[in-house]
C-alpha cells in the first residue's frame, strides 16, 4: 500500500451503505471497481494485515486513492460497477474482452424476402430469429437453408439490378424470384418452411414434408415428390447432428471454470430447444480466481454491458454465487425482464450443462498447456544456446520445388505464446538455376532482411535455416552483405540417420557443431518450428505448380476459346497426346485451320 494512503483514516470515515468503491493507483489511473452491500465491510476485508490472495495483496500495494459512490441498493451499484468496468476498463478487474453482439438471423419484409446475418440494433423491418453464438454457426444455418428452401441470400441492391439468373439459380441454391421465375405463393411456402426451421420446429417441419412426398407420389409427380424427399434427408442430418435435441425453451448454458493461470467460460445457445451452437471466453482475470467470481463478472458484463443484447428466458450455470439475486435483480430493472438462472438441473439441462463443463475445461487446459508447454521450450533453448534470457521471437526459413520447378521460400514465426502466423511469409522464386537451394535460400533472406533497413519488420532473436553448413553460410553471407546486426544462427542439419531426434546443430558458423538428447524440450522447439517451415513451404510450392498446371498454354492463342480448347483435347484425349502432335495431326481436328494448326504447334512449344 501506498505511503501516503492512510488505510485506518479512510475506514473510520467510510459509509457502511451499499455503493461502488474505486480503487486507484499513484499516477491517478484506476486499478479497481468494486461494489458492496456494506462499503467499509468490503473495504476492510482489503486491508487486514494477514490472509490476503497474493493478487489482492498487489493491488493494495498500489492503492493511493480510494473513491466511494453510495447508492440506494446493491441493485444500483451493481449496474454502476458494470458501467465503469465496460467504460475504463480496469487491469484488476475481470474483464470480458469479446463485447460484440452476437448476430442474428435476419428475414426481411417484401413480396420475396430475403435471408441474411444481422448484427447490431434490429432497426430493419422483418423478423429477426437467434442469437447465434458464432458467425460460423450462423452461416451452417443459411447454407443449409439455402440448399433445403432456395430462399434468396443476395443484396436487394444486386436482386433488384438482375435482368437473368445468377449462378445461385444455375446450383439450385435460389428460385431467381428476381427475374419471375417462381410464384409468389411458392416462395412464400419455401420462406414458411424456413421460419418453422429458424423457429426450431424440425419435427414438425419433416413431418409436413413428409405427408407432402407421400401426395406429390400418389398423385404420380414424381418430380415434386423426390424435392421433398431431398429436403427431408437435408433436415434428418441436422436432426442426428443435434444430439442434444429434446429440451425446450430459449437458455443460455453458462460454465466457468477458473484456474491460477486463468479462466475460461463457455457458453452454449440453445433456442427452440435446439441448440445453436457454443463458444469460450477467456476473460481478464486479476483477483478473483474462484468459478463463481468469474461466472458473475462474465454474466454481469455480458448481458448487464450490452444493452443489445437478447437475454434468454433463463440460465443455467454450473456453480452458484450469492450476487445471483442482485444480478437477477439488476437484469430485471435495466432490461425490463426477469431471468432465471439455475444451478440444479436434470435430463437434458443437465447433459447441456455438463457439456459447457467439459468444453470449459478442455478449452482451459489446452490454452494454458499450449503457452506454458511453448515457454518452457524457449527457456530450454535459451539454456541450450548459452543466452541469458529466452528469445522472443524465432525465425526459421525452407526451401520446397519438385526437380527445380514452382521453388517457393517459406518463413515462419514462433513467439513463446506458440507460432505467429500473421508474421509468415511465402517467397516465389525466380531466375535462379533450377534446383539451386542455396540461390533459392539466398533470394529469400535478402528480400527479407533488406526490409529491415527500410525499418520494416522485426529482427528476429534466433535465426533458423534447415539444411545444415551450406545453408548456415548462404545465411551468413546475406546478412554479412546487407549488414544485418549481430543475431544468433542456427543451422539444423539431419543426422547420419536422417531420423528425427538425431539432428546436428550449428551454432553460428559450421565450427560450433553440436547435438541435443532426443527427450530435450528445446530440440522439440526446433523440430516443431522446421516442421512448420517445411509444411508451410510445401502448401505454397503446391498451390503455385497447380496453378502453373492449371493454366493451358492453349489459353494464349488467338482464335482458340474454351468450347476449341475442350474438343481440341477430347479429340487427342489430353493435353500430353496434344503435345506430342505435328501441325498436320493438329489441322486434321475439328475446326482446326492449316493456320490456327501453327499457332497451336507454336504456343505449345514454344519453350
Amino acid at each position: 500500500m501506498s505511503d501516503t494512503f492512510d488505510a485506518s483514516a479512510f475506514l473510520a470515515a467510510c459509509s457502511g451503505r451499499p455503493g461502488v468503491y474505486r480503487m486507484l493507483g499513484a499516477d491517478g489511473k484506476l486499478l479497481y471497481v468494486g461494489k458492496a452491500k456494506n462499503l467499509k465491510k468490503r473495504l476492510a476485508s482489503y486491508f487486514r494485515k494477514t490472509g490476503l490472495a497474493p493478487k489482492t495483496a498487489a493491488l493494495v500495494a498500489k492503492i493511493a486513492q480510494v473513491e466511494t459512490t453510495i447508492t440506494a441498493n446493491e441493485t444500483e451499484a451493481l449496474l454502476l460497477e458494470q458501467t465503469l468496468i465496460k467504460e475504463w476498463r480496469p487491469p484488476y478487474n475481470i474483464l470480458l474482452r469479446d463485447d460484440k453482439s452476437y448476430p442474428y438471423v435476419h428475414l426481411s419484409d417484401g413480396e420475396f424476402p430475403r435471408l441474411s446475418i444481422h448484427r447490431g440494433a434490429k432497426k430493419q423491418k422483418g423478423r429477426y430469429f437467434g442469437p447465434y453464438p458464432s458467425a460460423g454457426a450462423i452461416r451452417e444455418s443459411l447454407n443449409l437453408l439455402q440448399k433445403a428452401f432456395l430462399v434468396r441470400q443476395c443484396e436487394d441492391s444486386y436482386y433488384k439490378n438482375r435482368t437473368r439468373p445468377c449462378l445461385q439459380y444455375q446450383i439450385k441454391r435460389c428460385k431467381a424470384p428476381c427475374v419471375g421465375l417462381v410464384e409468389p405463393g411458392e416462395y412464400a411456402e419455401d420462406v414458411r418452411h424456413s421460419v418453422m426451421f429458424l423457429e426450431g420446429r424440425s419435427n414438425a417441419l419433416t413431418q409436413e414434408l413428409s405427408t407432402g412426398m407421400e401426395e406429390a407420389a400418389q398423385r404420380l409427380d414424381f418430380e415434386r415428390a423426390a424435392e421433398l424427399r431431398d429436403q427431408i434427408a437435408i433436415l434428418r442430418r441436422v436432426q442426428d447432428q443435434q444430439s442434444m435435441e429434446g429440451g425446450t425453451g430459449d437458455i443460455d448454458v453458462v460454465a466457468a471454470i477458473a484456474t491460477p493461470g486463468g479462466a475460461c467460460v463457455h457458453l452454449i445457445s440453445v433456442r427452440g430447444g435446439r441448440v445453436l451452437g457454443s463458444k469460450n471466453f477467456f476473460p481478464q482475470v486479476a483477483i478473483e480466481e474462484e468459478a463463481g467470481e468469474v461466472l458473475v463478472a462474465f454474466i454481469g458484463q455480458y448481458y448487464l454491458g450490452n444493452h443489445e443484447r437478447d437475454l434468454p428466458a433463463e440460465l443455467i450455470v454450473n456453480t452458484i454465487h450469492e450476487d445471483f439475486p442482485t444480478l437477477i435483480s439488476a437484469l430485471a430493472e435495466l432490461r425490463g425482464r426477469e431471468l432465471d438462472i439455475s444451478h440444479r438441473v436434470r435430463g437434458t439441462r443437465a447433459r447441456w450443462q455438463q457439456l459447457a463443463v467439459t468444453n470449459a475445461e478442455q478449452a482451459l487446459a489446452a490454452r494454458l498447456a499450449n503457452r506454458q508447454h511453448t515457454a518452457a521450450r524457449f527457456e530450454s533453448l535459451a539454456e541450450a544456446l548459452g543466452l541469458d534470457e529466452a528469445p522472443q521471437r524465432l525465425e526459421c526459413y525452407d526451401i520446397s520445388h519438385s526437380s527445380g520447378e514452382a521453388t517457393v521460400a517459406s518463413c515462419v514465426v514462433f513467439g513463446p505464446e506458440g507460432p505467429l502466423k500473421s508474421d509468415y511469409r511465402r517467397y516465389n522464386i525466380e531466375g535462379i538455376t533450377a534446383g539451386d537451394d542455396y540461390a533459392a535460400m539466398h533470394q529469400a533472406l535478402s528480400r527479407r532482411f533488406s526490409k529491415l533497413k527500410d525499418g520494416e519488420g522485426k529482427l528476429p532473436d534466433v535465426l533458423l535455416v534447415d539444411g545444415g553448413k551450406g545453408q548456415l553460410a548462404m545465411a551468413q553471407e546475406v546478412l554479412q552483405e546487407l549488414a544485418v546486426p549481430e543475431l544468433i544462427l542456427l543451422g539444423v542439419a539431419k543426422g547420419v540417420t536422417r531420423k528425427p531426434g538425431f539432428e546436428t546443430l550449428y551454432l553460428n558458423d559450421a565450427s560450433h557443431e553440436f547435438t541435443l538428447p532426443a527427450d530435450s524440450p528445446a530440440l522439440h522447439l526446433i523440430q516443431q518450428i522446421r516442421d512448420e517451415a517445411h509444411r508451410f513451404a510445401i502448401t505454397g510450392h503446391r498451390a503455385r505448380r497447380g496453378k502453373a498446371r492449371r493454366t493451358s498454354s492453349l489459353e494464349d492463342v488467338a482464335g482458340v476459346g474454351p468450347k476449341r480448347r475442350r474438343e481440341l483435347l477430347k479429340h487427342f484425349g489430353g493435353l500430353q497426346e496434344l503435345n506430342r502432335a505435328s501441325i498436320e495431326e493438329i489441322a486434321k481436328a475439328p475446326g482446326i485451320s492449316k493456320k490456327l494448326a501453327e499457332s497451336i504447334y507454336a504456343a505449345l512449344h514454344s519453350e
